[in-house]
């Protein structure tokens, strides 16, 4: 009987130390509300559509439109992006380097 008793109080024991909560899980916001809602859920996963959308834009990065090639070396230019602001950055990149090109 006595061997009984041990072996139950060792048992006891033994749940105490490992089913104990602590702190530290308790702090946790998942504890309370182990669910997400649907705006956060698709904040990190991302559908094939999502995925194909960033790949087109990628390749639109790469396939510029000459315009837009010239515009942006206009915009890297402060006295052509003044001269764009008066007469547009078509006639502003010609004006600064159309003649160079042609040389």
């Amino acid at each position: 009987m006595r061997a009984l008793i041990v072996l139950v109080l060792l048992a006891v024991l033994v749940m105490a130390a490992t089913c104990y909560e602590s702190h530290e899980s308790m702090e946790s916001h998942e504890y309370l509300n182990p669910f997400l809602n649907r705006q956060r859920a698709n904040g990190f996963i991302r559908d094939d559509t999502g995925l194909r959308a960033v790949l087109q834009e990628r390749i639109r990065e790469r396939n510029k439109a000459p315009q837009e090639r010239q515009r942006e070396i206009c915009e890297d230019f402060y006295l052509c992006e003044q001269y764009a602001l008066n007469h547009g950055y078509p006639a502003a990149y010609r004006h600064y380097f159309g003649r160079r090109r042609n040389k």
